[in-house]
Parts: C-alpha cells; sequence; structure tokens
C-alpha cells in the first residue's frame, strides 16, 4: 500500500517555474516507478512524465519535453516534477501515481495509487 500526497502547486506568470513534490508513505517506494498525469477542466487526465524505480530513466509526454523535468529521492520516499517555461496551457490539476513495475505506461488505467493532485494555474 502507497499514500501520495503531493505539493507544490500555486499562481505563476507565464514563462515561470515551479516544482512540485509527491510524497509517498511506506518503505517500498522504491519499487515503485511513479508518473506524473495533468487534468485541466472539461479534459481528459493526460500523462505528463515518468520515471524508473531507480530513477535512471524518465520519459516525457511531447507537450513537456525539454521544459518538465521528473526525478526521484528513495532516501527521502519523494518524486518530484521541476516545471520551467510554464505555459498558460499547462493549466491543470497534477497527480502523481505509483505502479508496481518499471515499464513507463503512459494511461491512467495502468496505475495502481494516486496521490490527491495539487493545481496548478499559469496566467498568461
Amino acid at each position: 500500500q502507497v499514500h501520495l500526497v503531493e505539493s507544490g502547486g500555486g499562481l505563476v506568470q507565464a514563462g515561470g517555474s515551479l516544482r512540485l513534490s509527491c510524497a509517498a508513505s511506506g518503505r517500498t517506494f522504491g519499487s515503485y516507478a511513479m508518473a506524473w498525469f495533468r487534468q485541466a477542466p472539461g479534459k481528459e487526465r493526460e500523462f505528463v512524465s515518468w520515471i524508473s524505480w531507480s530513477g535512471t530513466s524518465t520519459y516525457y509526454a511531447d507537450s513537456v519535453k525539454g521544459r518538465f523535468t521528473t526525478s526521484r529521492d528513495n532516501s527521502k520516499n519523494t518524486e518530484y516534477l521541476q516545471m520551467n517555461s510554464l505555459k498558460p496551457e499547462d493549466t491543470a490539476v497534477y497527480y502523481c501515481a505509483a505502479r508496481y513495475s518499471n515499464q513507463p505506461v503512459t494511461t491512467s488505467v495502468g496505475y495502481d495509487y494516486w496521490g490527491q493532485g495539487t493545481q496548478v494555474t499559469v496566467s498568461s
């Protein structure tokens, strides 16, 4: 069982940066691949990024590639999403998710645990 709590969301101007964190409970955090998804009002939840158990492999949606960076610190049971050059279209609720498998999956149905989400709003 893994309990996930996101933090770090907020209001930022276009071009700005935010760093999201996802704190996980449990002693087996390093056994889960982690991902970030986001959901804007009236839209489907979409994949943002994925990171492997060890943090050595990452994968990004084309829409955020080169602007967002995901990382993790297994000693702190925490995953991060550094978001730079933010755009108004990045506005959404951001969710972290955990999957007990080390294969990159970009669909939400492939994940076992979810956080409650954190709001990111980018003003133009």
